[in-house]
């Protein structure tokens, strides 16, 4: 009975063991990055971890008598149409992977926490609380969400970095973040995992360019 509760879950639900998840291991990644390791470092571990979770993705697809094992953990973390296929865990990856091997440090932090924060966040007000529907899987309380927390993200990251350029900082996280937002709202069949750090540090690179 309760696996089958548990995975039946979508990308309408909270699901909220999913979104803590996910917040965790996008802060884990980035405050192990830029605390801890150099760019090369980050580069190694991340692909050894990607590796690691693509194999273990392929045996629990391709091996359904070891999937009484995998249920313990994905019960809680998949959803229902993630059960026979790869889960968001590889593009989560290599979103970050890529984003750490493209662009420089600060821009591939803000791009992180972003991933880990902003992803999650609307999500879940826009599931609760979104009332005005302005396309299939979005909504305009999530939007504002996505736009508000990913603006302070950049805010956050970008002061704690460079604390003397106030209001050019400003101005860069103040649009960067609404091309984020537009992005994220196109709603793109490529998983967001991967898009949303990847858009986030090439606006970010494309604006701080320009000023």
């Amino acid at each position: 009975m309760t696996e089958t509760n548990t995975t039946t879950k979508t990308r309408a639900d909270l699901h909220l063991p999913r979104r803590f998840f996910h917040l965790s291991m996008g802060m884990s990644c980035g405050l192990i990055y830029k605390h801890y390791l150099t760019h090369q470092q980050a580069i190694h571990i991340l692909g050894i971890a990607t590796c690691i979770f693509y194999v273990y993705e392929q045996i629990r697809i391709k091996y359904p008598e070891f999937r009484s094992i995998f249920s313990k953990v994905s019960n809680y973390l998949l959803r229902a149409e993630e059960q026979l296929k790869e889960s968001a865990s590889i593009p989560f990856l290599m979103g970050i992977l890529l984003t750490i091997l493209t662009f420089p440090k600060y821009m591939a932090l803000v791009a992180i926490f972003t991933l880990a924060i902003s992803d999650p966040f609307s999500a879940v007000i826009g599931i609760m609380f979104g009332k005005t529907k302005i396309k299939e899987h979005r909504s305009l309380e999530g939007c504002i969400a996505f736009f508000g927390s990913t603006f302070v993200v950049h805010i956050l990251v970008l002061f704690s970095l460079y604390p003397e350029s106030n209001i050019k900082l400003f101005f860069i996280s103040l649009f960067s973040s609404i091309i984020v937002t537009w992005f994220d709202y196109l709603a793109l069949k490529i998983d967001d995992n991967l898009t949303i750090p990847i858009v986030t540090a090439l606006s970010l690179w494309i604006i701080t360019a320009l000023f």
